[in-house]
C-alpha cells in the first residue's frame, strides 16, 4: 500500500473525481422523488404505482451489483466506472421524455444498471489507494458528496422544477452532467496508476466471499441502514408537501438542510474513526461504535419525526439524518477491511446488492401502506424498526472487523492471491 499521505495531489484528484460522479449520481436517482407530486399528477399515476416507479430502479441496481463487483476485480474499474456512468446519464436525459407510467419505469431499471458500477469500484479503487487509517476519510468524502447530491437536487432541483418543469430538469442535468467524462478520461487512469502498488487481478472466488459469514452479517447491517436512507431519499419529499403541507419550495430549503446535515455528520464521524484508530483503537472499536451509535439514533429521531407536530419533525427529520451520517462511511470501511484488497469488489458489489433489496422493498411498501392508511406513521415506525434491528445485527452478526485470510475459508483450494507488485 502506498506511503503517500491523503493530501497528496493523485490522491486528492481522484477523492474529487469519484465524489463528483457519487453526487451526480445521487442526483439522478433522487430526481424522481422531488419530482414525484408533479410527476404523480401529470401522468396521473396512483400512490402504489408511485412506490413501484421508486422501487423499479433498486431492481436492476441491486441485480447489477454482483455483475460489477466481479468486473472491477476482473478488470480495470476506470473502464468499468466510465461506462456506468454514461449508462446513466443518458438514462436520466431520456426519462425527460418519458409520456408514461412504463417508458419511465424502463428508464429507471436502465438507470439502476448503470449507477450499480459505483460502489464496487469505488470499493476495489480506496482499498487499494488508501490505508487502514484513510480509508474513513476516503469514504467519508465520497459519500458526503452521496448526501449532497440529494440536497442539490431537492433544494436547487426542486426551485429549478417549480420555475420550469421536471422534464426541463431531467434533460439539462442528464446532459451536462456528461461533462464528468473529460476529466475522468484525462486523469483518472493516472491518478489510479500513481497511487495503486495492488496487481489489478483478483482470483478470490464469488463461491469463497459468500462462504464468509461476516458478509451475511454486514449486509443484513446494511439492508437496515440503506432501508432508512432509501426511505428518506424517495418519499420524504411527498411527505413534507402532502403530509405536512410544505410548499415545493419550502420542502426544496428543509430537504436540503436534512442532506446537508448528512454530508457533514459523514465527514466529521470518517474523520473521528481514522483518527481513533491512528492512536490505537481497534478497527473493530471504531467502525462499530459509530455503526451501532448511529443506527440506534436514527431509530429514536424516526420516531420523535413522525410523532412531532410540524416544526418539531422538521428537527427530528434532521436529527435522524444526522445519526444516519455516522453509519455510511464506516459501512464502506469496514467492508474494505474485511474484504482485502483482492476481494473488494466482489464482497461490496454482493453486500452493496443485498443491502440495496431495501430500496426495492422501501418505497414499494411505504407506497402500500400510504394508500391503505392514509397518513405516514406506519412506514416511519417500519423505518425505526429496521433501522434498530441493523444495530443489532451489527453487534451480533459481525465480529471482529479485520482482513478475512482467504486461504481459510471454504473453497481454500481456489482462492489464489496475487502478490502486490
Amino acid at each position: 500500500m502506498s506511503t503517500r499521505t491523503i493530501t497528496s495531489r493523485p490522491h486528492v484528484v481522484l477523492l474529487l473525481l469519484l465524489s463528483l460522479s457519487i453526487f451526480i449520481n445521487y442526483v439522478d436517482r433522487g430526481n424522481l422523488s422531488t419530482a414525484a407530486p408533479l410527476i404523480k399528477d401529470e401522468l396521473h399515476i396512483s400512490a402504489t404505482q408511485l412506490g413501484f416507479l421508486l422501487t423499479s430502479f433498486f431492481i436492476s441496481y441491486s441485480i447489477g451489483n454482483f455483475v460489477a463487483g466481479w468486473l472491477v476485480d476482473r478488470i480495470q474499474a476506470f473502464h468499468v466506472l466510465l461506462v456506468g456512468f454514461v449508462v446513466w446519464s443518458l438514462a436520466t436525459t431520456l426519462s425527460g421524455f418519458a409520456a408514461g407510467f412504463a417508458v419511465l419505469f424502463a428508464l429507471r431499471l436502465v438507470l439502476g444498471a448503470g449507477e450499480s458500477v459505483a460502489f464496487p469500484a469505488y470499493a476495489h479503487i480506496i482499498s487499494r489507494c488508501f490505508t487502514e487509517t484513510q480509508r474513513g476519510i476516503a469514504n467519508a468524502t465520497i459519500t458526503a458528496a452521496m448526501a449532497l447530491g440529494p440536497a442539490f437536487g431537492i433544494f436547487f432541483g426542486g426551485l429549478l422544477i417549480a420555475a420550469y418543469s421536471w422534464r426541463a430538469f431531467f434533460i439539462g442535468f442528464g446532459l451536462v452532467s456528461l461533462i464528468w467524462v473529460i476529466p475522468w478520461m484525462a486523469f483518472g487512469r493516472k491518478c489510479l496508476a500513481t497511487v495503486s502498488t495492488i496487481a489489478a487481478r483478483s482470483n478470490v472466488s464469488f463461491r469463497a466471499v459468500i462462504r464468509t459469514p461476516a458478509l451475511w452479517g454486514a449486509s443484513v447491517g446494511h439492508f437496515c441502514g440503506a432501508y432508512v436512507w432509501y426511505f428518506l431519499l424517495t418519499w420524504v419529499p411527498f411527505y413534507l408537501v402532502r403530509a405536512r403541507h410544505w410548499s415545493i419550495s419550502e420542502m426544496a430549503a428543509i430537504g436540503g438542510v436534512a442532506y446537508l446535515v448528512t454530508a457533514l455528520s459523514m465527514m466529521i464521524s470518517g474523520r473521528i474513526a481514522d483518527r481513533w484508530i491512528h492512536w490505537g483503537a481497534s478497527p473493530t472499536l471504531a467502525r462499530k461504535t459509530f455503526l451501532i451509535t448511529g443506527l440506534t439514533a436514527t431509530a429514536v429521531f424516526m420516531v420523535g419525526c413522525v410523532m412531532s407536530g410540524t416544526v418539531g419533525s422538521i428537527v427530528f427529520l434532521t436529527l435522524a439524518c444526522l445519526g444516519y451520517g455516522m453509519t455510511t462511511p464506516n459501512l464502506f470501511a469496514a467492508a474494505q477491511t474485511l474484504a482485502g484488497t483482492h476481494a473488494s469488489g466482489r464482497w461490496v458489489g454482493i453486500q452493496n446488492a443485498l443491502g440495496n433489496l431495501s430500496g426495492i422493498i422501501a418505497p414499494a411498501l411505504t407506497g402500500i401502506l400510504v394508500d391503505r392508511t392514509g397518513n405516514f406513521l406506519a412506514p416511519f415506525l417500519v423505518a425505526a424498526a429496521v433501522s434498530l434491528f441493523g444495530a443489532f445485527a451489527w453487534i451480533v452478526l459481525v465480529g471482529p472487523i479485520e482482513e478475512t485470510n482467504w486461504l481459510r475459508v471454504p473453497e481454500a483450494s481456489r482462492v489464489e492471491i496475487p502478490a502486490s507488485s
